[in-house]
């Protein structure tokens, strides 16, 4: 196998990369109806009735937009009377197309850190390509301009920032040696004042080479000022203090609480969520006490949540006055609703459309209890929803996406069906169930506690729901849909029960009719990409085609790259005998074999995704080939982890991946 592979920018494997990506796309451009379908995607992701997703900062909204005419996108920002206005009226702040033209680099947004509850400066994150680490630049929101007295700037890294007042950051960011983990991530925090050198800043707190990573950020909550600083041990484990007041010489009290329990400090209280039963708490529960009374020694926590067998907790949010649980009932989706007054009082649900699944994609911690919310299907576009916590339960829709493919005629069902140890496990199947067995597409995760819900996705639907095909979302343990017990079950030495749920997916959609083998094509992304790749390699007989998307697959290696050490508490670690054991069973690149015929493979990867190295795909698409085995690649140079870094890119790739799927898998249609 040839190693040259695996330098990310070695000549050789980008010329390697390159000609084989030409060979995968011409080949697909052979046939018809390619170039019609990218042109369709691309017009639903630039189609200008897309919802203006919004998260509120003091007086205003922002927005991050991207569109047919600004493919980098725009930072831009309005007030609710302009937003809830037949016409809205953008203030745009950042042009990253402008930007990147006139500084002759491929920036990609990556977000922006606003000074709250001040709203005058933000720390913007820049990447090249697509990249997890990114450059950092200070905007000054008054002004509309980059900071050039003095700024906050630094280069391109794996940074953690946080503002302590308008001229202190605390600081986590690559500055030499001992500043980051094995995973690639600060070790320390540093305390960096206006105009002073960041490698010259007070090393705050620090942790280990082998710990994930090390943060700290400020609270700025007006009357519960506080630091709170977190050590995470590995993905699921961390170790947490905070200090009260924003004074970085104050010290650390450190939370007495187990490793896997998370904390959430919010004004007064202290939320717990512990992964395995605490003072009380049931594993994926919640629990909340004054956070004064437990720093004194009290535990006397009370319950607010307690999961069952079917209802999980799946996320917090807050807004000033509130907290809000989203919770799933056999992965249906409720919201209810918690006074911070007194959160052991009775809760309220939020009002929500039947069979949707729901989301907070924005609260309002600072200013007041303005809740965003948005809801979905396989088959319902997309509505925003406004609520007010301090006028009622019942959110007013304000935004609708439109209907971007014909889902005349679909449905979605849920089955269960029985894995190798007797588990249940559920999957979704969406399409028209009127004619029998047709080309199925299944996706799935089973990681890292990743629930996947009902979602509309205009790509799917465009490029195989309105063609007629089934999708199936299986819900298989690895991800959170049922608590933290779905995840533990099957990380480390019992990893293999992901791909046991999975095929059996595969094996009762066969047995209910939907399909048969040959016309069942998988397809999955990062985890998901170790999960169809190894899907390939073990049971090939039961699929006809697998897509295999940014995947990880030398899993005796994984931990060396990228930010792969972060992950072996997911995994296992190739160190410790048994779990290496385990692990060469299952790894994908370690299992490619000449015999049997496996089905057609696609895989892809970006060379700018530093978080998954991209000798992974390199590495599997080659053994792939010499094993005699049929397979396609394509390397996209941009797009970071995501593999695309625009809608024209994201285009590209869909209208790659989908048509050739089509080309593999509807010709069977007549074999059936």
């Amino acid at each position: 196998m040839d190693t040259y592979l695996e330098d990310i920018d070695s000549p050789l494997a980008l010329e390697w990369a390159r000609d084989w990506s030409a060979a995968t796309e011409a080949d697909v451009d052979k046939h018809s109806g390619r170039s019609t379908l990218q042109q369709r995607i691309k017009a639903a992701l630039d189609v200008d009735e897309r919802i203006p997703y919004v998260v509120r900062r003091g007086p205003h909204l922002y927005n991050f937009w991207r569109d047919a005419a600004h493919q980098r996108g725009l930072w831009r920002r309005t007030t609710l009377d302009s937003y809830l206005s037949a016409q809205t009226e953008w203030e745009v702040l950042i042009d990253v197309d402008a930007l990147a033209q006139a500084e002759g680099e491929s920036w990609v947004w990556k977000g922006a850190h606003v000074r709250t509850p001040n709203y005058d400066r933000a720390l913007v994150r820049l990447s090249r390509g697509g990249a997890d680490a990114s450059e950092v630049r200070e905007f000054d929101l008054h002004t509309g301009e980059f900071v050039t007295d003095s700024p906050f700037t630094l280069p391109e890294a794996k940074s953690d920032l946080s503002w302590i007042d308008r001229d202190t950051l605390l600081v986590g960011t690559d500055t030499g040696e001992r500043s980051l983990t094995a995973s690639g991530y600060p070790a320390q925090v540093r305390v960096w004042h206006r105009g002073d050198n960041i490698v010259d800043a007070h090393v705050y707190t620090s942790g280990r080479v082998d710990d994930v990573a090390v943060g700290a950020w400020a609270d700025t909550t007006p009357g519960f000022e506080r630091i709170i600083v977190s050590r995470a041990l590995d993905f699921y484990r961390s170790r947490q203090c905070v200090a009260q007041g924003l004074d970085p010489r104050a010290s650390l009290q450190v939370l007495e609480i187990p490793e896997d329990c998370e904390a959430i400090i919010r004004r007064q209280w202290l939320f717990l969520a512990p992964r395995t039963e605490f003072a009380g708490i049931p594993a994926g529960g919640l629990g909340v006490i004054a956070l004064e009374r437990f720093l004194e020694g009290d535990r006397s926590i009370e319950v607010v949540f307690s999961p069952t067998e079917h209802v999980s907790l799946q996320s917090t949010a807050f807004t000033a006055h509130h907290l809000i649980l989203t919770l799933l009932d056999d992965v249906s989706t409720q919201l209810r609703v918690h006074a911070l007054s007194n959160p052991l009082e009775s809760s309220w649900p939020i009002n929500l459309p039947d069979l949707v699944t729901a989301s907070v994609v924005a609260t309002s911690p600072h200013d007041g209890d303005e809740v965003w919310i948005t809801t979905s299907s396989f088959t319902e576009p997309d509505t925003l929803y406004r609520l007010d916590l301090a006028s009622g339960a019942t959110p007013q829709a304000v935004r609708h996406l439109p209907a971007l493919f014909d889902a005349a005629g679909l449905e979605t069902r849920q089955h269960w069906v029985t894995s190798a140890d007797g588990t249940r496990v559920p999957y979704f199947i969406t399409g028209d169930f009127s004619a029998g067995p047709r080309p199925t597409l299944v996706g799935g995760y089973g990681g890292f506690e990743v629930s996947l819900t009902p979602g509309y996705s205009a790509v799917r639907g465009i490029a195989w729901l309105e063609q007629g095909h089934f999708f199936v979302q299986p819900n298989l343990r690895g991800g959170g849909e049922f608590g933290p017990n779905w995840h533990t079950q099957v990380v480390k030495t019992n990893r293999h029960k992901v791909w046991e749920d999975h095929h059996a997916v595969l094996r009762d959609l066969v047995e209910r009719g939907y399909a048969t083998p040959e016309l069942i094509g998988i397809r999955g992304g990062s985890n998901g990409g170790l999960l169809t790749s190894g899907a390939l390699v073990q049971y090939p007989q039961a699929l006809g085609a697998a897509v295999i998307q940014v995947p990880l697959t030398d899993m005796l290696r994984y931990h060396t790259w990228s930010a792969g050490a972060s992950w072996m508490a997911e995994y296992g670690d190739p160190a410790v005998p048994e779990e290496r054991a385990a692990i060469e069973r299952w790894s994908p690149l370690h299992n490619v074999s000449a015999t049997p015929q496996y089905p057609p493979a696609l895989v892809t990867t970006s060379t700018r995704d530093d978080r998954v190295h991209p000798a992974h795909a390199r590495l599997f698409a080659q053994a792939l080939q010499e094993a005699g085995q049929p397979v396609d690649y394509f390397e996209n140079t941009e797009g970071g982890h995501a593999g695309a870094s625009d809608n024209e890119q994201v285009a590209r790739v869909e209208s790659l991946i989908y048509t050739w799927l089509i080309q593999r898998l509807v010709p069977r249609v007549g074999d059936v």
